[in-house]
């Protein structure tokens, strides 16, 4: 999609991320839309078996998404997140991932507390209701 699509796409994406997290919170990559790096995870690549190789690719993926200094990384498809997940712990990313339905799902208040694996305790009470404590 990123190349298949090009900028059309990823600025209609910008858009609904921007509007989930606050434009102030949003922090781009550099390159961008779409000549952005893949994170090396897809097109059954994270499936094939070949994990030292999809991590050595999925490297400047992690750098890029190190340089940009955000403490959340989203991810729009599971490929990329299960790929970024893990080169986030190969490579001592310490960033988080998310998926992209996460946050909107956060934002409408509708993300169920069973849906918060991967959301870091800054987040993961967002908008959770708590029966013992609505009296």
């Amino acid at each position: 999609m990123r190349k298949g699509f090009g900028d059309p796409i990823a600025e209609d994406l910008r858009f609904v991320v921007k509007s989930v997290v606050g434009e102030e919170n949003f922090v781009d990559m550099y390159p961008n839309r779409s000549n952005n790096f893949c994170c090396g995870g897809g097109g059954g690549f994270l499936q094939s078996g070949y994990k030292d190789e999809r991590l050595a690719y999925g490297k400047i993926k992690d750098q890029q998404i190190k340089a940009t200094g955000a403490d959340y990384c989203i991810a729009a498809c599971h490929n990329c997140h299960a790929q970024i997940h893990e080169l986030s712990d190969h490579y001592e990313g310490h960033y988080g991932v998310v998926h992209l339905w996460t946050l909107i799902s956060l934002s409408l208040g509708i993300l169920g507390p069973n849906e918060r694996e991967y959301l870091r305790d800054d987040l993961k009470e967002v908008n959770v209701f708590h029966p013992e404590t609505a009296m």
